[in-house]
Formats: structure tokens, sequence, C-alpha cells
């Protein structure tokens, strides 16, 4: 799979790990930056994941911060993005078993290293489960 992944300052060390996390898995990463826990601005690196996802270059997209919610918010200002901001493995499963949550946020001032990468993995390989679901999706999107 390939997948889009950036930071700002406060999520960069979760992303270097989860970046390894996936290339250990064997997939490719497209990383956005930021390359250091150097104060910057989260919408400058988390817009261009989810822009890339929305266009069709990457399959999904992780996005880090603090505390997720500001990644979220700016990875859902972009047609076509279902960003979930995700704090356990459930919130990962239904984010993509019922949303067909196509971008991960993830605080990582909220939660361990240990849960971050059980969380990416659920997330991964859940598998949208369509349905009834997808008309909400198509709504979600504006198609209906």
């Amino acid at each position: 799979m390939k997948i889009a992944i950036g930071s700002d300052h406060a999520g960069f060390r979760y992303k270097e790990e989860i970046r390894r996390f996936l290339a250990n898995r064997g997939d490719e990463v497209v990383d956005f930056g930021t390359d250091s826990e150097k104060s910057c601005d989260y919408p400058v690196l988390c817009r261009p994941v989810a822009e890339a996802v929305a266009a069709g270059e990457c399959e999904r997209g992780i996005v880090l911060g603090g505390s997720g919610n500001g990644e979220a918010m700016v990875s859902n200002r972009i047609a076509g993005v279902r960003c979930s901001l995700c704090w356990n493995e459930e919130s990962a499963r239904y984010a993509r078993l019922h949303n067909d949550a196509n971008v991960l946020s993830l605080g990582q001032r909220l939660v361990s290293l240990e849960t971050a990468l059980k969380i990416v993995e659920v997330w991964l390989t859940t598998e949208f489960e369509g349905g009834r679901h997808l008309r909400r999706v198509r709504q979600i999107d504006g198609l209906e």
C-alpha cells in the first residue's frame, strides 16, 4: 500500500516510528515531513498528505500532532478525504469499517507509542463494510 505521512514537531517522534513500522510491513511511504522536533505549523505539513490521498497519489494517509485534532481538521477540509482522529484500536476499526476513513490522525501526547502502532495496524487491515454505510459515506462526500 502507498501511504502518505506527515506531522508537525509534536508528532515527529511517532511519525518516524510509524514510518519504520510501515516500511517493515512492506508499504511504500511518502513522507511530507517534518524532519525534526523544531516548532512548525501542522497545516503546511498535513494538507499535502490529504491532497495526495484525494488525488489518488496515495491510497491512505496518516497525520500526527500533539493531539491530532488540528491535523484532522486540516485534512477534512480537502474534498474526498475522510480523516478520523483515533485514540484506541476500536475507534480505528470503526473509522474504517463504517466510515471508510482514508486518512488517520493521531495525537502523540494522548496515546502511547504501542497503542499508536496498534491503531495503525487495525486501521490498515480493516476493510470498509459497505452496505448501509456506503450511503452515509456518500453523504459525507456530498454525493447524495
